[in-house]
């Protein structure tokens, strides 16, 4: 990854809504990849931070804080404005933030932030996924997928779990998935209307778009939603109006931002909890040193398993 550079920096203390942190770990994703080709959304060109999600140890508050110096925190950082996770320091924004639960690792702290503040938004704020409904995740053994499922369990859903080999479908249900789809040898439809007795899934969890959403779609209930998390494909899903109509489905876009402090407080809290009665935790792939960044980068485009991990200090 020849793009990505080390750099000197200094970090001024916090402005209000920033807590800077002394990083233990990293999470890593597909948007590392997109912001070092400047493709990432949100973002304009490179030169940028990278390192959208850190676990560490709050070093400086300021006036006001609900943090103190000390704590160990995991949460979103500042690379939005440049400061990214992968440094020895990091500004994490104080309203997308939470304790770090004793029951978590560094590592598994490090890479909770993103993929389960984004479940949260698509199940529970975008579509209210129910106890006893079915659930379906697309790139399930992604960092985002696998979030997912595990949120999904701990909501009282079915969950299938669909995913791109034999292996990635077993991570997916040593995952906690109630059951797993390859679907690079299985006709995607077929399976989800065996699995559910013909009844179809009540929700697609989709941060991959694309054919395999177009797919998945077609195993949706009457009823049912698909919620638009990402386009890990490349493209996102092309939906048909006529078919919305026809088969009585909704689709919901879901971004994990621009909410109140006080819709961020209540998923932080319930996500804080769910961590620290073990029911969600994060599905830990491949751990990384911080000398190994670059290379890890040029990986996300096909992940292994799991949720990436950079431990920094």
């Amino acid at each position: 990854m020849d793009v990505v550079r080390l750099q000197e920096l200094s970090w001024p203390d916090p402005a209000p809504g920033r807590v800077l942190v002394r990083v233990r770990t990293a999470g890593a994703g597909l948007p590392d990849l997109l912001m070092t080709r400047g493709q990432f959304p949100l973002l304009g060109k490179p030169p940028i931070g990278l390192g959208e999600e850190v676990a560490g140890d709050v070093v400086a508050v300021p006036a006001g804080s609900r943090f103190e110096v000390g704590t160990r925190i995991m949460g979103i950082t500042d690379f939005l404005l440049g400061w990214g996770g992968y440094a020895d320091y990091a500004y994490v924004r104080e309203q997308s933030a939470a304790r770090v639960p004793a029951a978590l690792s560094d590592e598994q702290a490090g890479g909770f932030p993103i993929g389960f503040r984004t479940a949260y938004a698509g199940l529970v704020e975008r579509t209210s996924l129910a106890a006893g409904e079915v659930l379906l995740v697309l790139g399930a053994a992604g960092s985002a997928g696998s979030a997912a499922v595990q949120l999904g369990k701990a909501l009282g859903a079915t969950v299938i779990a669909v995913a791109g080999s034999a292996e990635r479908a077993a991570f997916t249900v040593r995952s906690g998935a109630d059951h797993a789809i390859n679907y690079k040898t299985a006709d995607l439809p077929g399976e989800i209307a065996e699995l559910t007795g013909g009844h179809g899934v009540d929700l697609v969890y989709d941060p991959v778009g694309g054919d395999l959403a177009a797919a998945a779609i077609r195993g949706l209930a009457r009823n049912g939603r698909i919620a638009i998390v990402g386009l890990a494909s490349g493209a996102t899903v092309q939906l048909s109006s006529r078919d919305l109509l026809t088969r009585n489905y909704s689709a919901v876009g879901v971004l994990a931002s621009g909410y109140t402090p006080e819709e961020d407080a209540a998923a932080w809290g319930a996500l804080e909890d769910l961590a620290g009665r073990m029911a969600i935790t994060t599905p830990v792939g491949t751990v990384y040193e911080f000398g190994d960044v670059p290379a890890m980068i040029g990986q996300q485009a096909a992940p292994p398993a799991g949720k990436s991990v950079v431990r920094v200090s």
